[in-house]
């Protein structure tokens, strides 16, 4: 067998065929993007088809600075770069340096032409923006009445806060007359004045999105006395509307979530205040209660029968100590009587006479200690233990103590 190549050799020889094709080495196609995928590398891989067939395309990191825009699915754009084989694969695919949305320039253009003139008239301006309030009651919206947009508002508006009322006027937001229908809808809007207005539709292309690039609509949204909300298309899309309105949502839902606040954190809210204030008056309450308590044995300490009651048990406590007193000088003065009265026995005559002896007076009572003091004939009285008799003198008589000797 002659001429047997490698699958390798052949995806070279093909690969060197496309790189010699001076046509295939710069060229420019147009198509629908699918199957777009951003790899964790930074690579691009996407498909270009039309209704006759499809092409695999890649942009490598390095070329992503020739994207402008975030790539999606549906998109109509124009690439630009080289056809040429991938030789492990042997598929062709085209390798985008360059990637532009279909018919983006004439338009961008146009867009950047009137973006600056609208600035330079002050349309843009910061001091211009009115700020959206943050409790509303009624909101008004200016889009389609089919559609994610419309729906995801109303969804949206009314989880966060059922008891606002939505007002939606039907315009049209793409095609003839999308920009008068806008602008009919914005003044008609601001009559029955809503609380915010929100003026937007869902994503598309640029040519989708152009009638909110118009000088009418950008001049009836900074003429609205009402403030307005932009809410045209997807983050990444940016209109004239977003720069005249009062404030940007980069979705119709972001739209809603920034008009509409949340009844739940309100209540939430509410319920953290009933909480502090009724711990505050629970504090209150019992700092008045320990004043009052304070007060209340003050004004027992101070009252006169309290005063009354205090004299008494004073006086009682007297009293007592008085009593103590008496008692204690009683004890003492029984105590030294009781001494007193042991020394006086010792010294009673009436102590000796119950011991055997007598006591001799005379008549007028005086004591006869001596013979020498009676007289024959003198009256006496002797005394001895249970009472006395009398006596008279009749003569001295001789007597010795007991224990003496006769002489």
């Amino acid at each position: 067998m002659k001429n047997v190549y490698t699958v390798g050799q052949v995806n070279s020889y093909i690969k060197n065929m496309f790189a010699q094709d001076f046509m295939l080495n710069r060229l420019y196609v147009k198509g629908e993007v699918s199957n777009c995928k951003y790899h964790t590398s930074g690579h691009l891989y996407f498909s270009l088809k039309d209704e006759s067939g499809t092409i695999a395309c890649v942009m490598f990191a390095g070329n992503r600075s020739g994207l402008s825009f975030r790539l999606a699915d549906g998109q109509q754009v124009i690439v630009l770069g080289s056809v040429s084989v991938y030789e492990r694969s042997g598929q062709y695919q085209l390798y985008a340096r360059e990637i532009i949305q279909d018919g983006r320039g004439a338009l961008y253009e146009k867009y950047e032409a009137l973006k600056k003139e609208l600035e330079e008239m002050g349309m843009f301006a910061p001091e211009y923006k009115r700020p959206v309030p943050r409790y509303i009651r009624t909101l008004g919206v200016v889009t389609a009445p089919t559609g994610a947009a419309v729906r995801d508002i109303i969804n949206i508006a009314q989880r966060r806060n059922p008891f606002v009322q939505i007002i939606l006027y039907p315009a049209q937001v793409q095609g003839e007359g999308a920009k008068e229908s806008i602008v009919r809808g914005i003044r008609e809007m601001e009559k029955l004045r809503p609380d915010v207005i929100i003026v937007g539709r869902g994503g598309g292309s640029i040519e989708d999105l152009w009638a909110f690039n118009e000088r009418c609509v950008a001049r009836a949204i900074f003429g609205c006395s009402v403030p307005v909300i932009s809410a045209v298309g997807h983050e990444t899309d940016t209109t004239i509307a977003d720069f005249a309105a009062d404030l940007r949502a980069p979705t119709p839902s972001a739209a809603a979530e920034l008009a509409v606040y949340d009844i739940r954190d309100a209540l939430e809210r509410i319920s953290g205040y009933r909480k502090a204030l009724a711990d505050r008056m629970n504090y209150r309450i019992s700092a008045e209660r320990s004043v009052l308590e304070q007060l209340r044995m003050r004004l027992k300490a101070a009252h006169p029968r309290q005063k009354l009651l205090e004299n008494r048990q004073y006086s009682a406590d007297l009293e007592n100590r008085l009593r103590q007193r008496m008692e204690t000088r009683l004890e003492r003065e029984k105590h030294r009587l009781a001494i007193c009265i042991e020394k006086l026995k010792g010294l009673s005559p009436l102590d000796r006479l119950s011991r055997g002896y007598s006591y001799v007076t005379s008549e007028s009572g005086e004591n006869i200690r001596s013979t020498d003091q009676a007289r024959p004939g003198m009256k006496l009285y002797i005394y001895v233990k249970d009472g006395r008799y009398s006596a008279e003198v009749t003569a001295p008589d001789e007597w010795m103590l007991p224990g003496s000797e006769e002489k």
